[in-house]
C-alpha cells in the first residue's frame, strides 16, 4: 500500500494522521463540555489521557526496541515518537543521566486558541496525568514535575514545561 510513495509523502500522511488524531481529540473535548461543563471535560479528558499515555508509551517502546527501565536516555528517545512530536515544537532543553528537562514551544491547542483570541487551555491536570504516566511506563523511576503549565503563567517561548527525574532505588 505504501510502495511508490516518497519519504515526503509518507511523512506528510504521518503528520495528517496525528493532526486527525488531535482533531478528534478536540472535537470530543468541545462535545463533553458542552454537554456537561469545563470542569467535568477536564475531568474526563484526565481519565481518558490515564490510559492513552501508557498506550501510546508502550507502543513506542514496541516499535523501537525501547526496554523498560531504560532511564532518561530512554525516555528523551520515546519522547520524540509521541503523536504530539510530529505535529508540535517541541525541545529536551537539558538532558543528563539522570535529569531531563522538557518543553512544549509550540503547542497547536494553545496556538489554536491564541489565534481566536481565547485565553490558554487550562491543560495542567491532564498534562500532570500524562506525563507522569507516559515518562512511568518508560521506567517507573522516573518521577515527573511541572515547571509550567497553563492556566500557570509562562514565557512567550513555550507553553509547558516538565522535569523528569530519575530516582534511585
Amino acid at each position: 500500500m505504501f510502495e511508490g510513495f516518497s519519504r515526503e509523502e509518507l511523512e506528510g500522511m504521518l503528520e495528517d494522521a496525528a493532526l486527525n488524531w488531535l482533531a478528534h481529540d478536540g472535537l470530543w473535548f468541545l462535545a463533553a463540555e458542552d454537554r456537561f461543563d469545563m470542569e467535568t471535560a477536564i475531568d474526563l479528558d484526565t481519565r481518558a489521557w490515564e490510559s492513552f499515555t501508557v498506550i501510546e508509551a508502550r507502543r513506542i517502546m514496541k516499535r523501537h526496541g525501547i526496554e523498560q527501565g531504560g532511564g532518561i536516555e530512554a525516555l528523551a528517545i520515546a519522547l520524540g515518537f509521541r503523536l504530539y512530536a510530529f505535529i508540535n515544537e517541541q525541545e529536551i532543553v537539558e538532558q543528563s543521566e539522570d535529569r531531563l528537562l522538557f518543553r512544549m514551544n509550540r503547542c497547536r491547542v494553545q496556538a489554536a486558541r491564541k489565534k481566536k483570541g481565547l485565553p490558554d487551555f487550562p491543560c495542567k491536570p491532564v498534562g500532570l496525568v500524562e506525563y507522569s504516566g507516559f515518562a512511568k511506563t518508560i521506567d517507573p523511576r522516573i518521577e515527573t514535575c511541572c515547571v509550567g503549565c497553563p492556566p500557570d503563567e509562562h514565557p512567550d517561548e513555550w507553553y509547558c514545561a516538565w522535569e523528569f527525574t530519575l530516582r534511585e532505588e
